[in-house]
C-alpha cells in the first residue's frame, strides 16, 4: 500500500496527456536513472547482502528503458535531453551523509519515487485506455514492477535499521506532500 499524503496535483493529467511524446522522452531517461540508482546503492556496506535483489532491479529498469525506446522509435519521436525534475531533486538533497544515514535516506527517496512511478502509471493506464490503447496497456503493464520496486526499497531500508527508517519515512512523506504541490509547467512524469 502507498503511504503518500497528497494525491497527485489535478492539473499533472491533461498536462500530460496533452505532451505524450515529451513525456515519453521523460520517462526513458527516468528509467535509466533508475536502473542506475539501483547500481549506485550496491555501493553501501549494508547492502552488500542485496547485490543480487539490487541487480534484478537494475535490470529490469533498463528492460523498461529498452521499451520506452522501442515506443518512441515506434511513434517516430527523436530520444532528446533530459529535464531535471524538482520534485527528485527536492527528495535527494535531503539525503544525510554518514554511511547508515545516508543509506536508509537514499533507499527511501528510491522507494518514494517507485511508489509515485506505480500510482502515476496506473492513473496513465486509466486515462489512457480510449485514446491510446497501446499506450494504456504499456502504462499498466509496469505497475506491478513499480509496486515491487517501492516495497522492495522500504524493506531493505527497514531491515537496516527499523526504527531510524520509520522516522526517516517520517520525514519524507511530509517532504514529499510538499513538494508535489510545487507548480511544474513542464509535462513530465515526476
Amino acid at each position: 500500500m502507498l503511504l503518500f499524503r497528497e494525491k497527485v496535483p489535478q492539473d499533472w493529467l491533461p498536462r500530460v496527456l496533452g505532451n505524450l511524446p515529451s513525456v515519453l522522452v521523460d520517462h526513458a531517461h527516468l528509467e535509466r536513472k533508475a536502473a542506475t540508482s539501483a547500481l549506485n546503492l550496491e555501493k553501501y556496506h549494508d547492502l552488500f547482502q542485496r547485490v543480487d535483489e539490487l541487480n534484478a532491479i537494475a535490470i529490469e529498469e533498463l528492460q523498461h528503458f529498452q521499451l520506452v525506446l522501442e515506443l518512441l522509435k515506434r511513434r517516430n519521436i527523436p530520444f532528446s535531453q533530459a529535464y531535471p525534475s524538482a520534485w527528485i531533486r527536492g527528495l535527494m538533497k535531503s539525503v544525510r551523509s554518514g554511511a547508515r544515514h545516508q543509506v536508509i535516506d537514499h533507499l527511501i527517496c528510491c522507494s518514494l519515487i517507485e511508489g509515485r512511478s506505480c500510482e502515476k502509471f496506473q492513473v496513465l493506464a486509466e486515462a489512457l485506455t480510449q485514446v491510446d490503447p497501446e499506450l494504456a496497456t504499456f502504462y499498466g503493464s509496469l505497475v506491478e514492477s513499480e509496486g515491487n520496486h517501492y516495497a522492495s526499497y522500504l524493506i531493505m531500508a527497514r531491515h537496516i535499521d527499523e526504527a531510524e527508517t520509520s522516522r526517516r519515512l517520517e520525514y519524507y512523506l511530509e517532504l514529499e506532500a510538499k513538494l508535489i504541490l510545487l507548480p511544474n509547467p513542464i509535462a513530465m512524469l515526476h
